[in-house]
């Protein structure tokens, strides 16, 4: 048995992750201030699957976190998924969007390092740390964008250009992530995630696109498209993601100091709505309305991750198609439309 703390435990990703550690039979240290939508029902969910330690704590509180690492002692990962995620919010407030991201992973960091311990820390960075990319030339299809020079998607050795204020939070952290590997010798491992969808995803118009298309298509509400739907991502089921995380937690002696790309990389893309709005009418056996708007500041025609560093070093690709995917959530919303209420 291992002991692990997830920041973020109730949310989207980490309700995933914690389920997955108790299944397999983990200690679990869960930090949460609940104040994401869905956090609650989450907890509760995951209350019913086995025993846990949670902790109520805002990572801005930085003796608030320093107290966890302080009590809790033989700590061999610590996940670290708090955050605030919406680009469009950063530019509403970017002085919170700092606090939470930048200044949280630090005091995350900070009360690591005073208690003495040596965990290995897995940070969920993202993509957006390569800013615009403009660039690099897109080519438009009939209905999707592509890369005319990078078929296999963006590496991590892309320059940082860190675009809006959530970009520069979330860049500032991921280089906090690293550098205390450097400077202080903590196993560190930054992961620059792409488009991450599945269960227990309570998603909104400003973020979590695949969840809110899917959520909003089950249950009648309006659907709008910024720009002309054919902007290309590549997603990824949130099983695959979860087990990323626990093959760099059993490797922490390789991947200590890495950063890599996690995505679905250039086999499972599909674009905004000209492919996956046909995959949930599929699903549910039905036209879905939509309506067309400009473009949104910054929208990329195309993003794509290059994987293949996480296969070679870690052994790690995905597995759950597109597809799959998007049938399975599909799936779990029409059975769940009461959690949306």
């Amino acid at each position: 048995m291992a002991k692990f703390v997830v920041t973020g435990g109730a949310g989207f990703i980490g309700c995933n992750t914690v389920e997955r550690l108790l299944r397999d039979g983990q200690e679990v240290i869960v930090i949460d201030n609940l104040s994401r939508k869905g956090t609650e029902s989450n907890l509760a969910y995951l209350q019913r699957q086995g025993e846990f330690t949670f902790v109520r704590a805002d990572l801005r509180d930085a003796d608030a976190v320093a107290a966890v690492f302080k009590q809790h002692g033989g700590i061999d990962t610590v996940i670290h998924l708090a955050g605030q995620v919406a680009v469009t919010t950063s530019v509403k407030d970017p002085r919170e969007d700092f606090e939470i991201n930048a200044l949280g992973t630090f005091n995350v960091l900070e009360g690591i390092r005073l208690s003495g311990q040596t965990p290995l820390v897995i940070y969920s960075s993202t993509n957006k740390v390569y800013g615009g990319m403009e660039h690099i030339v897109i080519d438009e299809l009939e209905d999707r964008y592509v890369y005319r020079d990078y078929p296999l998607g963006i590496p991590e050795t892309e320059l940082l250009d860190f675009h809006s204020p959530y970009g520069c939070s979330k860049g500032a952290a991921d280089q906090y992530v690293r550098d205390y590997h450097r400077i202080y010798g903590i196993p560190t491992v930054v992961m620059r995630q792409s488009c991450i969808y599945g269960y227990r995803q309570f998603g909104v118009e400003d973020q979590g696109w695949v969840a809110w298309f899917v959520i909003a298509a089950v249950l009648g509400k309006d659907i709008s498209i910024y720009g002309d739907g054919k902007q290309v991502r590549d997603v990824l089921f949130i099983e695959d993601l979860v087990e990323a995380y626990l093959m760099a937690s059993a490797n922490r002696d390789k991947v200590a100091g890495k950063i890599f790309n996690i995505g679905g990389g250039p086999q499972f893309t599909m674009s905004v709505w000209r492919e996956f709005g046909p995959m949930i009418e599929e699903a549910l056996g039905r036209k879905i309305p939509v309506t067309y708007g400009e473009w949104r500041p910054g929208d990329q025609p195309c993003y794509v991750s290059d994987i293949r560093k996480a296969k070679e070093e870690l052994g790690w690709e995905p597995k759950v198609s597109v597809q799959e995917g998007v049938h399975r959530l599909v799936k779990w919303v029409s059975d769940n439309q009461h959690l949306f209420a």
